[in-house]
């Protein structure tokens, strides 16, 4: 099992930036798929980035390719989100999830395939 830490969320201007880090403790993490979501007040929990385990691999929702980029440091058991050109819709929880991988290249993108959850952190992103 592993257990999951959010950290990084606050307040930003829009334009501005913000780096979002997922902390992993009790297992290797370099074995698991992990994948950023978020969730706005009233709206479904979504898909944001994901890194396969091996961290080679990558994807990312529409709506932040290119201003959102998903990285992950193996040795330190961490997975970190860079938001740039932050948006007044980007506002939301964010939540890391991971999911132990058996390929280096699998990334789930459906928040069922996730067991693992941190508890969120809050970005808000003023006009």
């Amino acid at each position: 099992q592993v257990q999951l830490v959010e950290s990084g969320g606050g307040l930003v201007q829009a334009g501005g930036s913000l780096r979002l880090s997922c902390a992993a403790s009790g297992r290797t993490f370099s074995g698991y798929a992990v994948a950023w979501f978020r969730q706005a007040p009233e709206k479904q929990r979504e898909f944001v980035a994901a890194t396969a385990r091996s961290g080679g691999f990558l994807y990312y929702s529409d709506s932040v390719k290119g201003r959102f980029t998903i990285s992950r440091d193996n040795a330190e058991n961490t997975v970190y989100l860079q938001m740039n050109s932050l948006r007044p819709e980007d506002k939301a929880v964010y939540y890391c999830a991971a999911e132990y991988s058996n390929t280096s290249n699998w990334i789930p993108v459906d928040r069922d395939e996730y067991d693992y959850w941190g508890q969120g952190t809050q970005v808000t992103v003023s006009s």
